[in-house]
């Protein structure tokens, strides 16, 4: 998964999470932490902000505007942010991430790749 849909989907686990009574204080905690480290990288712009607010309630209408915004703040770049999208998605889907096997994440171009086990795998470039 790339470095911004990974965000946008751990945005999208945080709210339902949060919107939930059942939630743990965990979740909860990660989302807003989450949401305060993007909407710092969003300060100057307050369309962006916005529209970090909007995507919670509406994800759908504002999945592909929000993509727009995390990547012309360069949030596919950042470390911390990639990492608490991470984080919040193993607390939120833990029998997702449980094995933790394949969890990876490429950044910048990518050739030849093969995930999984007892591949074979000829590449000429």
């Amino acid at each position: 998964m790339d470095p911004i849909s990974l965000v946008i989907a751990a945005l999208g686990a945080g709210a339902i999470a949060a919107a939930k009574d059942t939630a743990g204080v965990a979740v909860k905690d990660a989302y807003q932490g989450l949401k305060a480290l993007i909407k710092k990288k969003f300060e100057s712009e307050p369309k962006a902000q916005m529209v970090l607010e909007e995507h919670e309630t509406d994800p759908e209408t504002y999945e592909a505007p929000l993509k727009k915004k995390l990547a012309e703040a360069g949030i596919d770049k950042d470390e911390e942010i990639i990492k608490l999208a991470q984080e919040l998605l193993k607390q939120e889907k833990p029998e997702e991430s449980a094995a933790g096997k394949f969890n990876t994440v490429f950044q910048g171009e990518v050739k030849g790749v093969q995930i999984g086990d007892r591949n074979t795998q000829t590449n000429t470039f």
